[in-house]
């Protein structure tokens, strides 16, 4: 499989444009190594495939060299979808997870030429506000799925504000996490095997207030503040008398307001410096609420076990003035060691490896 995936990404690389508008730390180079229109949440196939959802495209895609030139394209699978965001992968089947159902396309790198129809795994809750699902597979072989509120602000009716865990089929529904107020990410510690996710804070309490979340799932079932609690610090103005910050999970970093913290990942390539070993990265989608504008790029955490020590900027410029020029979604590690990162709003799919000498 690591040889298919390497292929792949090798074939595309020479022939990558570059965004001159994004810096990256030196010895650090971007590239553009697909055209993905609307590209969201990503996944890889075993066989060298990346798949990639969308949100108002409505569609799923994958990218590959299909025609043997030495250059990635990208093939429609499935359109007319209900914002496909999630996409995962596992036993050769692609999942996707629209607003309200889990699809699962079985065998399919053997029939990217023709897709098979999809079969129907379980259903979401179909309320649209925070709808798109984040889906990925644990250690534990279990398919997760982050449930939105259905709000601004408000008390959740059973089923939404969580991350649920679910076996392939869909049955067993557990609940990881609760009190979540709109996770678009979520990734596994190599070493502790917790679970981490991003959360997005309500909106309307300013420019500065509260902010986005990284949290980190120590004991299953815990509660991590929405809607009585923000940023594990702030009892939110109406309410904030159903329950105590002390009661809820504080955050193991808290972000600033509105930055719309998504997509995350744990660097487990081989390609880049040491320093980097074991970083967490995670996109800054940024702000569409705020006087002026903040987030907009690709942020890298120092972690030691469930402990942020550091976190700063490592892909920036996507923000000109308040002008955005992209917006960052997710991020991934490639076979080859390179980081992927998504971007709806460029429609692109960018490569990030250090520079050869």
């Amino acid at each position: 499989m690591r040889a298919l995936l390497l292929a792949a990404l090798v074939a595309s690389v020479a022939h990558a444009e570059v965004p001159t508008f994004i810096r990256a730390p030196d010895g650090f180079a971007v590239t553009t190594w697909a055209k993905v229109p609307n590209a969201r949440a990503m996944t890889w196939g075993d066989k060298g495939t990346l798949f990639v959802g969308t949100k108002s495209k409505g569609a799923v895609y994958a990218v590959r060299d299909f025609n043997g030139d030495g250059v990635v394209e990208a093939k429609e699978l499935a359109s007319g979808l209900r914002e496909p965001t999630g996409v995962a992968f596992k036993d050769k089947a692609l999942y996707v997870a629209t607003i309200e159902t889990l699809f699962r396309f079985d065998d399919i790198e053997a029939q990217l030429a023709k897709p098979p129809k999809p079969v129907k795994v379980t259903s979401f809750p179909a309320d649209g506000w925070h709808g798109w699902r984040e889906i990925d597979f644990g250690p534990d072989g279990w398919l997760y799925v982050s449930i939105g509120a259905p709000c601004n602000v408000c008390k959740p009716e059973p089923g939404f504000g969580v991350i649920l865990k679910m076996k392939p089929d869909g049955s067993e529904r557990t609940t990881v996490a609760r009190g979540v107020r709109n996770s678009v990410g979520i990734a596994w510690h190599p070493t502790t095997k917790h679970l981490w996710f991003t959360d997005n804070g309500r909106d309307m309490l300013g420019d500065d207030l509260p902010g986005d979340e990284l949290n980190v799932v120590a004991s299953p079932g815990a509660h991590f503040g929405f809607p009585f609690c923000h940023q594990g610090d702030t009892p939110d103005p109406e309410f904030g008398k159903q329950g105590k910050c002390s009661d809820a999970v504080k955050p193991a970093f808290t972000l600033g307001a509105h930055v719309a913290a998504l997509g995350l990942t744990f660097y487990s390539g081989a390609l880049f410096p040491k320093e980097f070993q074991g970083a967490l990265f995670f996109a800054e989608h940024g702000s569409w609420n705020r006087s002026k504008k903040s987030g907009y790029r690709v942020m890298r955490a120092t972690v030691d076990g469930d402990v942020v020590t550091k976190v700063e900027p490592f892909l920036s410029g996507f923000l000109d003035g308040q002008h955005a020029l992209g917006r960052p979604v997710d991020v991934l590690v490639a076979a080859d060691g390179a980081l992927l990162v998504s971007d709806d709003d460029a429609g692109a799919i960018y490569r990030v490896a250090p520079v050869k000498r």
